[in-house]
């Protein structure tokens, strides 16, 4: 049952309450709930290139821009996105200032959840057969948002975590695949659907990007012909399969150069480029920077906010 007007409005100041009062000063907060995640901007930031895996994301005050390919996805209060494989998109606030800071969650979700009780519900309306984009922003469900409000009450009560989390969590699935998301959600994990065949190729190249094999060869793993699988990969990851491609190697080698300090040169081998020369131009492009000038603003960004969080 919606709530009535009023109500969903104090539920949606609640949930802002609550999510400043986590993220007091600006960063990203990993909570004790292993799959919520909360943010806080204090002004508009630049793009950046990430990658979206399957989650729910909601921008709880200000406004939020997510591009995949050439789609540009907005979503503010009210609104909810959610990605139903691993996506490289960029991502960036468009509304934040210190009056009224951005603040967001990010809620992973579970896969095997998400099958297990699709398996076990009763869908209204049969599925159609057409593939479906990973991505979607609709309307946030007063439900959804209540639930979510519940799970972040929850972190004042760490020693029930272990056992209400997975339960509040359960019920936002069950609700999103009653909702709007439901029927990209249910692509997801209809077996022998276009998405779901597509979804699989997605999880076995996160796994051996790094490798050296043609294109053609997962169209084999799809079960569809070359030309099919092309069409089908960029309808759900919003790129073709070698842009997709390219995008892991890039995004792996960027977390790799700032988390274990290596070098782009080794960087790049360790992806699985054999010229430095074209790892480095099509890092320029993805990034905006070359990699050494680009992890060096990465690294003194975040100096910067840990400084802010600690005064």
């Amino acid at each position: 049952m919606k709530q009535g007007a009023g109500a969903a409005l104090a539920t949606a100041a609640d949930l802002a309450q609550l999510v400043g009062g986590i993220a007091q000063s600006d960063g990203d907060y990993v909570t004790q709930i292993p799959a919520l995640t909360v943010y806080r901007r204090s002004a508009a930031t630049d793009p950046m290139p990430c990658i979206y895996g399957l989650g729910l994301g909601l921008a709880v005050q200000g406004g939020k821009r997510v591009t995949l390919g050439d789609e540009i996805f907005d979503y503010g209060p009210g609104q909810s996105l959610v990605t139903s494989v691993d996506l490289p998109v960029t991502s960036y606030v468009t509304r934040a200032s210190h009056a009224e800071p951005y603040l967001g969650i990010r809620l992973e979700l579970d896969g095997r959840a998400i099958s297990q009780v699709a398996a076990e519900m009763d869908f209204s309306s049969p599925l159609k057969t057409t593939t479906s984009r990973a991505i979607s922003v609709v309307t946030l469900d007063d439900s959804v948002q209540d639930a979510l409000i519940r799970l972040i009450r929850l972190l004042d009560e760490p020693h029930i975590i272990p056992f209400v989390g997975p339960l509040i969590q359960q019920e936002i699935i069950v609700r999103l695949l009653r909702g709007e998301h439901g029927p990209m959600l249910r692509h997801l994990v209809t077996m022998g659907s276009p998405s779901q065949q597509i979804a699989k190729v997605i999880t076995w190249l996160k796994q051996h990007f790094a490798g050296d094999f043609p294109i053609d060869d997962l169209a084999a793993q799809a079960h569809m012909s070359p030309s099919t699988f092309r069409q089908h990969f960029r309808v759900v990851a919003g790129m073709s399969p070698l842009q997709y491609l390219k995008q892991l190697r890039l995004q792996d080698a960027r977390q790799l150069m700032l988390n274990e300090n290596i070098d782009a040169g080794s960087a790049a081998l360790r992806v699985g480029y054999e010229s430095a020369s074209q790892f480095s131009r099509e890092y320029t492009r993805l990034f905006g920077a070359p990699p050494l000038r680009d992890i060096r603003r990465l690294q003194e960004a975040s100096e910067s906010m840990a400084e802010r969080r600690e005064h």
